[in-house]
């Protein structure tokens, strides 16, 4: 089960209010000069282990990397420095008893090192924040999927999961939506007014390039959302 999920966060402070960072010109600076450069848009993406059983979707976060990269935004990476719910042997879908493994650490192998403490992510440096799916997802962040995790912060906010019927096993997660449907949520790929953007990504048995197709139209309607 894995589904992807963005904020885009800028509604909560003026652009222009950012601190400078990473070696940026303030923004209002730069909008004043006529010839500067339009600044990247500023990207948190949240991981939540490595793997689609115990941690987040290696497949989507690799999708979600290359989109962001393709689009020009600066990425900072996180996950919460916790040990996992457990671990599964991915070979059998089964819980491997004996072993224990941090969050962090198993994102980092995602994040080729380059990582920090989801405890020290703050909204007033970032224009958006990207969860991608994954069990890990309920099992190590909020006990929820990523589009479910919009819908338990902000009230009414419209997410998509994929359909509401499983249609022959086309879409093996279907009964997600009621959870969905029970906490005041719609169901749609972009919400404008919550500036929230959800893909069903693996929550539907498909080709992998549609699966990477629907990420990178999640991602590219993100940045635009940002205003970058």
């Amino acid at each position: 089960m894995a589904a992807a999920g963005a904020l885009v966060v800028s509604r909560l402070a003026a652009a222009s209010a950012f601190p400078p960072r990473w070696g940026q010109t303030p923004f209002l600076r730069a909008a004043l000069h006529g010839s500067a450069p339009r600044p990247a848009a500023r990207v948190a993406l949240v991981l939540s282990g490595c793997g689609v059983y115990d941690g987040t979707e290696i497949h989507e976060a690799s999708a979600i990397l290359v989109h962001l990269s393709r689009g020009g935004a600066e990425v900072q990476i996180f996950a919460p420095d916790v040990p996992q719910m457990h671990v599964i042997d991915h070979t059998k879908g089964q819980p491997s008893e004996s072993e224990t493994r941090n969050v962090l650490t198993e994102s980092a192998r995602i994040a080729r090192g380059k990582i920090a403490d989801l405890a020290t992510l703050s909204a007033a440096n970032h224009d958006a924040a990207i969860f991608p799916g994954g069990f890990g997802a309920a099992k190590n962040l909020l006990c929820c999927i990523a589009p479910v995790l919009a819908a338990k912060v902000l009230r009414g906010v419209e997410v998509t999961v994929g359909h509401e019927q499983e249609e022959g096993g086309k879409w093996p997660y279907a009964g997600t939506a009621e959870a969905i449907k029970a906490l005041g949520a719609k169901h749609s790929h972009v919400d404008l007014k919550n500036k929230v953007v959800t893909t069903p990504a693996f929550m539907c048995e498909t080709a992998l390039h549609h699966i990477h197709d629907g990420i990178g139209a999640m991602v590219k309607k993100v940045l635009e959302l940002t205003g970058k």
